[in-house]
C-alpha cells in the first residue's frame, strides 16, 4: 500500500486509450524488445516494429478509442489498481511542479491498452512508458511492470512504480522549461546529452517522490502514507534495472559509447541524490563527465 485509502484522487485527467490485449502469463521479449524498453524512457524513436513475439505489441492496427479513467477517485482506488496509481501520481506531480514551474502546463497521461498510436510512434508494453514532447503527453501500459519483472529481475512495486512515471514527468519539465531545447541530441555515450537528459529525469522523480509523503489533498489528507525501507529499496531497484549497463549484458556485450540512459549506479546515485537534496542539486549538465 503507498496511498492513503481515503484520498482524494477524482481531479485527475487520466485516459485510456487503445485495444485491449493482455500480456501473456511467461511472455517477454528478446534482446532488440530490451532495447526498445530503454529508447522508450527518452521518448526515443518506435522500435516495435524491430520487436517480434512480444505480447501487446502485434501486428493490429490500434482502436483510436478513448475514454476517462472514471473509476479512479481514492487512494484505495491507487491501491488495488496500476492504472488508478498512475492516475493518483498525475494529481501529485501536477500539484508539485505548479509550485516548482512558473506557467506550469499540464502534460496528458494516457493509459495503454495493448497498444495505440502516438506522434512519436506506438506506445505498448513493448516500448515501456515515454513522454511524447509534440504531444507533450505521458504513454504508459501498466503491464509494463510485469515486464520489468520478468526481463530485469525488478519487483516493480508500488513506489517503483511512482519512480517511473516521475521520471517520465521530469521529461515534460526538461521539454516545457527548455532543456532539450538547450541540449538537443548530440549523439551517444557517457557523457552525452542524453545519457544526462535521463540522469536529471531521474534526480526529478527522486526530488518529487521526497516531497510528496507531504503533499495533501483538499480535504487536508495525505495522499500517500510513509515509505518503507524495502518501498524506497525497491524503488532504487528500478533505477538500477534501467541501466544501460545492466540491459546491455542481457545481450553479452557492454559498450559505453553506446550509452543513452547513464549506467545503473549512476541512476541509482541521482535518484538517490534528488531524494536527499532536492531540486537545487539536479543540473547534470553542468556536472563534468568523470562527476556524473
Amino acid at each position: 500500500m503507498t496511498f492513503n485509502p481515503d484520498a482524494d484522487i477524482s481531479g485527475n485527467t487520466t485516459r485510456r486509450r487503445g485495444r485491449n490485449t493482455a500480456i501473456a502469463a511467461g511472455g517477454g521479449v528478446g534482446v532488440l524488445g530490451i532495447v526498445a524498453l530503454v529508447v522508450a524512457l527518452l521518448g526515443g524513436p518506435d522500435l516495435t516494429g524491430l520487436v517480434g513475439g512480444v505480447p501487446g505489441g502485434g501486428d493490429q492496427p490500434a482502436a483510436t478509442g478513448e475514454n476517462t479513467l472514471s473509476e479512479c477517485d481514492t487512494g484505495q482506488d491507487a491501491n488495488t489498481n496500476d492504472a488508478c496509481r498512475m492516475a493518483g501520481a498525475q494529481v501529485l506531480l501536477d500539484d508539485y511542479w505548479s509550485k516548482h514551474v512558473d506557467g506550469y502546463v499540464k502534460p496528458s497521461l494516457t493509459i495503454v491498452d495493448g497498444q495505440t498510436q502516438t506522434q512519436c510512434g506506438t506506445a505498448s508494453n513493448a516500448v515501456g512508458p515515454f513522454y511524447c514532447p509534440p504531444e507533450q503527453g505521458v504513454y504508459l501500459d501498466p503491464t509494463f511492470f510485469q515486464l520489468m519483472r520478468q526481463q530485469f529481475g525488478a519487483s516493480a512495486g508500488s513506489l517503483a512504480q511512482l519512480y517511473i512515471v516521475g521520471h517520465e514527468w521530469g521529461h515534460h519539465i526538461q521539454n516545457i522549461t527548455g532543456v532539450m531545447r538547450d541540449h538537443p541530441d548530440n549523439g551517444t555515450g557517457p557523457t552525452s546529452n542524453g545519457v544526462r537528459t535521463e540522469l536529471q529525469a531521474d534526480c526529478y522523480a527522486g526530488a518529487w517522490l521526497k516531497d510528496a509523503v507531504t503533499q495533501k489533498d483538499s480535504n487536508g489528507q495525505n495522499y500517500l502514507q510513509p515509505y518503507t525501507d524495502a518501498q524506497l529499496n525497491d524503488a532504487v531497484n528500478a533505477a538500477y534495472t534501467v541501466g544501460d549497463d545492466h540491459i546491455q549484458e542481457q545481450s553479452g556485450f557492454v559498450n559505453p559509447e553506446s550509452f543513452t540512459h547513464g549506467t545503473s549506479k549512476q541512476r541509482q546515485y541521482w535518484f538517490a541524490y534528488g531524494y536527499k537534496n532536492g531540486l537545487s542539486v539536479c543540473d547534470t549538465f553542468q556536472v563534468a563527465g568523470d562527476k556524473l
